[in-house]
């Protein structure tokens, strides 16, 4: 009788600049901090790269373990890398160490963030040849911070034994930021100025990182399927819509999940009074509790509207302010939660002082709250002018928080909008860009609080027993996988 093979498990390398829990400045934090962990299987090794960044927490840094110590060519430069390595939740993370761009106060929003992510994407390519038993199938990099890894692989790395077959993925989770800059960076940064790349990563004068990604990987995907449409349009695509339609037939759109254990109306510890789709008493006793705590009257029969996000053009608060009038004279309540451009946190803040009792502004961000205002909350405002996925509309449905959203990426994706004939849904949509109609499905979710709570009940239940956990996302990036691996 023949013997049996076992399969060697694809191989994957997942890099990004930013996971949860070691560091996190958005959504990006939130999926390179839990898909990993769900694609993870027999047939699947799946590994982190993570920059070492000062702002990790202590706990984490005393774990990781200094294997090899190599130089990173950067152009003209030779600088000093260290290789960390960590495991965390049966995940093996490595951290790319270098103080002189990593050992910074922030993630982002430093003067040479460009040479840092190109640092950075050198550093993963040669950290590689470092570690024992594990050449990657697959490279997985994420927004513009990785995007150089594929351009760097085709123009600099395959002749290294081994590189010549590695796949690429690149997925976009915010197309807003592509990471532009002087084209003088070609050359004395990225030492890319003699190589084909130089005509491939131009966009008119300045270097478009993203672009490049967008060019060399083997294959593209987005974070839910309506925004891998919408970029092909002018109107989301960012000046890069061309180049999606070019590569149309490369590009993916998988919705990202959440983490049912982190979120979890049962077991979260920030919340006084467990719940669940069963039993929503103790969501009634909790919402009081913060009512009483934000200073808004306690009636758990008013409906509560709470917001979560950061308060930018970009999640609609030009209309929110708009309507803020009309709001301030309906039978509801507002609790706002977030940080963002100054013109909104004042009006959010006016509004509070004016109206106190129905009317909550909390400018910071607070993670114990966010999860208080999901789980006490009726309706989540989420009415973005565009949104790639989105991850509060999904949490907030895991508590029974109904989210009120404009029809677009992910939100269109993953929200039911309200059938007044059937009664089914999980929330309540409207489609143009236009404080009129958001002010219109604000009314017609009140309409149904007041007139309708049978129906509003059942799209609490359904909104609670939505499954969006990892599962099914991590099922299609597997498959992605294979069909690259072979």
């Amino acid at each position: 009788m023949e013997k049996k093979v076992k399969k060697e498990p694809i191989k994957v390398l997942f890099a990004s600049f930013e996971a949860e829990p070691f560091m996190k400045a958005g959504g990006l934090g939130d999926v390179a901090g839990t898909l990993p962990a769900y694609v993870k299987s027999p047939g699947f090794d799946i590994r982190v790269i993570l920059p070492n960044l000062s702002v990790i927490p202590r706990e984490y840094k005393d774990k990781m373990v200094l294997t090899e110590v190599f130089e990173v060519p950067l152009s003209w430069r030779r600088q000093y890398c260290g290789l960390m390595t960590m495991k965390y939740k049966g995940i093996q993370y490595y951290f790319l160490d270098n103080e002189y761009y990593f050992k910074r106060d922030r993630i982002y929003g430093e003067f040479d963030d460009g040479e840092r992510a190109a640092f950075y994407a050198k550093a993963v390519l040669e950290s590689i040849q470092h570690i024992p038993d594990f050449m990657p199938d697959i490279l997985h990099t994420n927004d513009w911070h990785a995007a150089l890894i594929p351009v760097y692989l085709h123009e600099q790395y395959r002749q290294i034994p081994g590189y010549d077959r590695i796949k690429t993925v690149f997925t976009v989770h915010n197309l807003k930021f592509q990471g532009m800059f002087s084209g003088f960076m070609l050359g004395d940064v990225l030492g890319l100025h003699d190589t084909p790349a130089a005509d491939q990563i131009m966009m008119g004068d300045a270097v478009n990182f993203m672009q490049g990604a967008l060019r060399y990987s083997d294959r593209l995907t987005t974070v839910s399927p309506t925004y891998a449409q919408e970029i092909r349009t002018p109107y989301y695509g960012e000046g890069l819509d061309w180049l999606f339609n070019e590569r149309a037939d490369r590009l993916t759109g998988i919705l990202n999940g959440i983490d049912y254990k982190k979120y979890d109306p049962m077991t979260d510890k920030n919340i006084a009074l467990p719940f669940n789709a069963d039993d929503l008493e103790n969501k009634r006793k909790d919402k009081e509790q913060l009512q009483a705590d934000l200073g808004l009257e306690v009636n758990a029969d008013i409906p509560l509207f709470v917001v979560v996000s950061r308060l930018t053009e970009q999640k609609g608060f030009d209309l929110v302010t708009q309507i803020m009038p009309q709001i301030a004279q309906r039978r509801m309540q507002l609790a706002v939660l977030g940080v963002g451009q100054p013109e909104y946190e004042e009006c959010f803040r006016w509004y509070a002082g004016e109206y106190r009792d129905k009317v909550a502004a909390c400018i910071t961000f607070d993670e114990p709250l966010s999860h208080r205002l999901y789980a006490c909350g009726d309706v989540l405002m989420m009415p973005s002018r565009f949104e790639p996925c989105g991850l509060s509309q999904m949490m907030a449905m895991r508590y029974g928080c109904l989210p009120l959203v404009r029809e677009t990426g992910g939100l269109k994706d993953s929200v039911m909008p309200y059938n007044a004939i059937t009664g089914e849904g999980t929330g309540f949509t409207f489609a143009n860009y236009s404080a009129q109609e958001l002010m219109d499905t604000v009314d017609r979710a009140l309409t149904v609080w007041y007139e309708n709570r049978q129906a509003w009940d059942r799209m609490v239940v359904t909104a609670m027993k939505s499954d969006f956990s990892w599962k099914a996302s991590a099922k299609q990036y597997r498959q992605l996988y294979k069909e690259l691996a072979g």
